[in-house]
């Protein structure tokens, strides 16, 4: 059964200054059991919620029949690297790179976090699910490269270290938390918001200096929410307010993380009204989740116990818990000098230009994605192009292939899709902002899937206008988007306005890919 220590004081209320009990309220030495409960099990949470989302997008994304099959990928990179690619490339797909146990990962993955979420052999789970993540963003190259994957795989680390030894729930007492790597995690989300607002700073954006970024913000972001619609109606001053807003909670906020148990209150109430904003007008998968648990760790659990239901509170009682074995200390300690000299070698890297014989050494470990750098939006986009493909079998008359959540139809409804995301279509976002299909080397692959009739590439999408046997050739052409005003959209139900603006990608037939013209898989 959990069990948690009642906080005792530590010292005399007298012999402190009054402002100094008021941060820190009642002297005591605050317990972490309820806290360590809760946050692992919410890291349960989310690695279901990744690793079932890419089960249904895995084989249309990297499969043998996908838009980038990891197997060619691994093939490329071994003949570059040569043996060195197992160690850059750390990934159990170096031994199977079929469709099958790619799939089998993802539901080895889910299996995995149902482990962790019902609190059965927590640290083991943990383990091979940092393993398995791990192997998957490398197999799955563009379409798992963002800034959330990274986090996940170093919060999953960490919270390796934090998890309890015994193997199921009341089976031996439960061991307290190491004190050490609760401060690591508070630590990695010092950096993270951190460096989400320095990157703002150092970047140079004029529309982050002059207060106007969330003026484009809620209709160039990649999937709006449909509360982003309204929020854009807002007027001027309203959005420089959020600005400022913003600047307060990364580049203040984050140093009462290391103050009295108070202002670390009020660090992660800031932290995660701001990502609750978040979350409310935009889709950005499981990021703001995961923001929001590291936030579960500036809390104890006298705070959390009067917030909870009684009966899950009533699980732990006043019985004092099992001590840290020593050598679990030691390897706490370890793990903490390790993560220090990462994470200033990380720090020096992202704004210094580096840190002699530091960048070295981290760069030994750098395959392992355990220390990262962050920062959204450093650059705020200030228009929305749009990528438009569509097919046809006389190369006259024109149907759009529509994607399930990215901007397509001006008519659609948008919608909320978080936690799950669609990452083809946020990679369609991403391409369209670079201009050229040169730039992403998957774009001319996937459309000879479209030519293929790819039943993996087709099902990523929403709407095939060719159900029957795929057109003869393909297209993209490029559209300017803008929210439509309250007027625009009384008068004609659009969520988007668009125009034109020319062609993205030349019409293709699969006789061209077979010359080897404008590119793909032969």
């Amino acid at each position: 059964m959990e069990e948690v220590m009642e906080a005792t004081p530590s010292a005399p209320t007298h012999t402190q200054p009054r402002w100094i009990r008021l941060l820190r309220g009642p002297l005591r030495q605050p317990d972490y059991v309820l806290t360590r409960w809760l946050f692992l099990r919410a890291i349960g949470l989310i690695y279901l919620i990744a690793f079932a989302s890419l089960a249904s997008q895995i084989t249309g994304l990297i499969g043998i029949d996908g838009i980038s099959p990891v197997a060619t990928y691994l093939h490329e990179v071994l003949s570059t690297l040569g043996s060195q690619a197992y160690w850059r490339l750390p990934s159990l797909v170096w031994l199977n790179s079929s469709d099958t146990f790619l799939v089998f990962l993802c539901g080895a993955g889910v299996v995995l976090a149902l482990l962790v979420i019902f609190d059965v052999l927590t640290l083991p789970a943990l383990a091979l699910l940092w393993v398995l993540y791990l192997s998957i963003v490398y197999a799955g190259q563009n379409f798992l490269s963002y800034q959330w994957d990274i986090l996940l795989l170093e919060v999953g680390s960490l919270a390796i270290f934090l998890a309890p030894l015994r193997p199921l729930p009341g089976w031996l007492r439960q061991g307290t938390p190491s004190r050490i790597v609760i401060w690591l995690f508070r630590l990695l989300l010092f950096r993270l918001v951190l460096e989400s607002g320095i990157v703002k700073l150092a970047s140079g954006d004029p529309t982050w200096r002059n207060l106007t970024a969330t003026t484009y913000h809620y209709w160039t972001q990649p999937l709006p929410s449909p509360l982003a619609w309204y929020m854009n109606l807002l007027p001027l001053p309203f959005h420089q307010g959020e600005v400022l807003f913003t600047f307060f909670i990364e580049l203040v906020v984050p140093f009462l993380i290391f103050g009295p148990r108070r202002l670390r209150f009020a660090a992660a109430g800031l932290i995660i009204l701001q990502q609750t904003l978040i979350l409310l007008t935009g889709n950005y998968t499981f990021f703001n989740f995961l923001t929001i648990s590291l936030c579960l760790l500036l809390l104890d659990d006298a705070f959390l116990k009067p917030l909870l239901p009684r009966q899950l509170t009533g699980r732990f009682s006043a019985v004092i818990p099992a001590l840290i074995p020593q050598w679990r200390q030691v390897i706490s300690v370890a793990l903490a000098v390790l993560i220090g000299v990462l994470s200033i070698a990380q720090i020096g890297d992202q704004f210094f230009g580096g840190v002699p014989l530091l960048s070295d050494f981290a760069q030994t470990f750098s395959p392992l994605l355990l220390v990262n750098g962050y920062g959204l939006f450093a650059t705020m986009t200030t228009s929305r192009p749009e990528i438009i493909v569509e097919g046809s079998n006389d190369g006259q008359s024109w149907l759009p292939y529509e994607f399930k959540y990215k901007a397509g139809d001006p008519h659609r409804a948008l919608a909320w899709v978080e936690p799950f995301q669609p990452r083809l279509d946020w990679q369609m976002w991403f391409v369209a902002l670079e201009g050229s299909p040169e730039v992403e080397g998957w774009f001319p692959t996937f459309m000879q899937r479209l030519l293929q009739g790819s039943p993996d590439v087709l099902a990523l999408l929403d709407k095939n206008p060719f159900p029957d046997k795929p057109p003869k050739y393909v297209r993209a052409e490029l559209y300017d988007y803008h929210f439509t005003d309250a007027a625009e959209r009384a008068a004609t139900g659009d969520v988007w306005v668009r125009q034109r603006t020319g062609a993205f990608y030349p019409q293709v037939s699969l006789s061209d890919f077979s010359q080897g013209l404008p590119g793909g898989t032969h």
